[in-house]
């Protein structure tokens, strides 16, 4: 389920309002081969059952000084930074995004993005200000046959994609309950170990995560 879109238009030269719903300092696991910062952005138009954020969900318009004051993190250079990823929520929700990614891409960072791509024509205005795409294709067990998860992954492979992880839900902190609860018919573990190994020749890095 898809919520409205936060049409919220930049007015030229106006601040930069961006809604920061917290920030990791430092990280090496949300950027290939980078030390990166993740600024997640509040508010997301997906209604997901399985959403261990949750708290992130409700949008909300940015006050200026929050990306202020993610600016003059980034540019102090913290613990050898130099990359910065912007996550969510969803953060294509926003319209002031295109503005932050220049202004962290003139601060000779390397730009990610987490998204699940809910706005293609959006997400496809910013890849040339980006340097790193992570798409969350998102599902569950009763949801799709593995036979879906393999063909998704080598159409993936076919468009260049390198890098793949699959992502066992955490159903600890779903948004509704009901998704805490066991899914009967789900694959079991030596079946998504079986379809890693036969995908991994054609990734440069595939990792199954629990």
């Amino acid at each position: 389920m898809i919520g409205p879109l936060l049409r919220l238009e930049p007015a030229e030269g106006a601040d930069i309002r961006l809604p920061v719903a917290s920030l990791t300092a430092s990280s090496t696991l949300d950027f290939p081969g980078r030390r990166a910062a993740v600024i997640h952005l509040q508010g997301c138009p997906l209604q997901c059952g399985y959403c261990e954020v949750s708290e992130m969900a409700s949008p909300r318009r940015g006050e200026p000084g929050e990306w202020e004051a993610m600016r003059a993190f980034l540019e102090a250079r913290p613990d050898g930074l130099d990359a910065v990823v912007f996550s969510g929520g969803e953060p294509t929700l926003h319209a002031d995004l295109p503005r932050a990614l220049e202004q962290a891409r003139e601060m000779g960072l390397a730009v990610g993005l987490h998204t699940a791509g809910p706005y293609p024509d959006r997400l496809a205005a910013l890849l040339p200000r980006l340097d790193w795409v992570a798409l969350d294709v998102k599902g569950r067990g009763r949801d799709f046959a593995l036979e879906d998860l393999e063909r998704l992954a080598m159409t993936l492979a076919d468009c260049g994609v390198r890098l793949y992880a699959i992502q066992v839900a955490r159903v600890e902190r779903c948004r509704d309950p009901d998704y805490c609860l066991p899914v009967a018919g789900a694959p079991p573990r030596e079946a998504l170990e079986a379809l890693v190994r036969r995908l991994r020749p054609h990734f440069e890095r595939l990792e199954l995560r629990h």
